[in-house]
């Protein structure tokens, strides 16, 4: 099975971090509510403050990695 299909929370999480990282804006969260949209909205808020900490991009892509 897809890893992607095994927890959709884990991977809401993960593209947040990902559209945050990328500058992506806040509002371009592709769930409207519920648990997923919490989660990337936890991982969009978590992508900002590690690229507003300088964060390098070494740095962000091995902690995306470990997600």
């Amino acid at each position: 099975m897809k890893r992607q299909k095994r927890n959709p929370n884990d991977r809401a999480f993960h593209k947040g971090y990902v559209a945050a990282v990328e500058g992506r804006n806040h509002d371009s969260c592709p769930h409207e509510s519920g648990s997923q949209h919490q989660e990337w909205v936890n991982g969009w808020r978590q992508g900002r403050q590690d690229y507003w900490s300088g964060f390098g991009r070494a740095a962000l892509a091995q902690r995306m990695a470990n997600m």
